[in-house]
């Protein structure tokens, strides 16, 4: 890759990992080659440079290849912070990543177990589920006290964390409107329909070898 060309990056929309990378992305404002796939069909080149065949995958131009959500997420900001994701208003760093830590393993493994149950021997989907509340139900009780996860300003706990919050509210949306999450679901709401979500949650269509370039950040103008 020359080393004028943008960094690569391999992406599944729905993913909330995915999501949280380009959410980093955008808010740094380094553009991207943006390959949008379809995990039933893996691109050669993906699975050449990352075989565990998962995504967010970013290459940058100078060769390396970024195969983790928050390392991606750390890189972009590393570049540019300008909201000053890195350093949240309340807290510490440490304490911002060891939330992050905590929806990154306990949290992920019960959604994946209530959602995907099947996938899974013996999982009671119901149990994780209401493992999984208490993680929420912490978060819930952090947002009583500020608009964001560590004071009113986001930071990047909030935009690694909520990508996961939404795939386990959209699990079974009507269950998880009723049950009384007042404060995470103003926050989730408020980030979901914001437009930093929007623009990265654009619909790209499906890359194949030879089709002309998407840019992420991008205008609709690119997006399919």
């Amino acid at each position: 890759m020359g080393a004028t060309q943008k960094p690569i990056l391999y992406s599944f929309r729905r993913c909330p990992y995915a999501i949280r990378a380009r959410l980093a992305l955008h808010v740094s404002e380094l553009v991207c080659e943006l390959r949008e796939i379809i995990l039933r069909n893996k691109p050669a080149h993906m699975l050449e440079i990352s075989p565990k065949g998962t995504v967010p995958v970013l290459q940058l131009p100078e060769g390396p290849v970024l195969e983790e959500s928050l390392d991606i997420m750390l890189w972009a900001l590393g570049q540019n912070d300008p909201e000053r994701w890195l350093m949240p208003e309340t807290g510490t760093p440490d304490q911002m990543h060891t939330l992050i830590d905590q929806c990154e393993f306990p949290f992920k493994n019960h959604l994946d177990h209530y959602k995907y149950a099947n996938r899974f021997e013996g999982a009671d989907p119901l149990e994780h589920r209401q493992k999984g509340v208490e993680f929420l139900a912490e978060l819930d009780a952090r947002l009583a006290l500020s608009e964001n996860l560590f004071g009113n300003r986001e930071c990047l706990a909030d935009h690694a964390i909520y990508p996961f919050v939404r795939q386990f509210a959209n699990t079974d949306r009507q269950w998880f409107d009723a049950f009384p999450l007042p404060n995470l679901k103003a926050w989730l709401q408020g980030h979901t329909t914001s437009e930093r979500f929007q623009a990265a949650f654009l619909k790209w269509p499906v890359w194949v070898d030879g089709d002309a370039v998407t840019h992420f950040p991008t205008n609709s103008d690119n997006a399919g």
